[in-house]
């Protein structure tokens, strides 16, 4: 690799190519930015989210471990985002590869599955919201907004529904904790932690009533 300048413009030799450096920093810099883009515009954060409020919940703070947690909510984030991956892997990347469109219209062509992927799943309201105070102009179709009011629009409705999902998930072990803290208060076991009663009953609802695998379907089936 080596560095030349020509016409004022600094170039980098890459493979015999010659590449602009201030290209290459872009290009570099979208590179770091795009696991937290990904994560921001697929089902990913819902999903950790919501398992890690049933760990809060349940009052296991350490189990599942986080990387357990993380390496669920990737792979759920995989298997609802398949159908999205194959359509911009057809009709983006495939034609890419093989040279039969530029790279600026294969950057278009990904947005599309994309974009309605984040629109099925967004509010219309927090949509609206996002287009005033943006001032977007009207477009005939959503799919035809930027990104930079899909993503911001898309996240607001994630965190709503991500924290009504972990009210809800609160409910059935708050009650838990209520009944056995009224229990013990009756026996006169004050000094004895609620929680550490409290915490084999949580296991056992959830065991018992398969919650895994009740939370994973709960999971894929509120994406559209």
């Amino acid at each position: 690799m080596e560095n030349e300048t020509f016409g004022g413009d600094a170039l980098i030799n890459i493979n015999g190519e010659q590449v602009p450096t201030l290209e290459l920093l872009l290009m570099l810099t979208l590179i770091s930015l795009l696991p937290s883009l990904l994560i921001m515009c697929t089902s990913f954060m819902r999903t950790i989210i919501m398992l890690s409020f049933l760990r809060n919940a349940m009052g296991i703070q350490q189990s599942p471990p986080n990387m357990v947690l993380i390496g669920i909510a990737l792979f759920l984030t995989l298997f609802i985002m398949t159908p999205v991956i194959d359509e911009i892997n057809e009709t983006a990347y495939k034609p890419y590869v093989n040279e039969e469109i530029t790279q600026q219209e294969a950057w278009q062509r990904a947005q599309v599955p994309l974009k309605e992927f984040m629109l099925r799943n967004t509010e219309e309201d927090t949509l609206d919201f996002f287009m005033d105070m943006g001032k977007a102009e009207a477009v005939e179709q959503e799919v035809e907004l930027p990104l930079t009011i899909v993503i911001p629009s898309f996240m607001t409705t994630e965190l709503k529904r991500a924290f009504t999902a972990g009210f809800l998930l609160y409910i059935p072990f708050l009650l838990i904790d209520i009944i056995v803290s009224s229990t013990l208060m009756s026996m006169g076991m004050m000094m004895l932690p609620p929680a550490m009663i409290s915490l084999p009953f949580k296991l056992l609802l959830f065991v018992t009533v398969d919650g895994w695998q009740l939370l994973f379907s709960a999971i894929v089936g509120g994406f559209n």
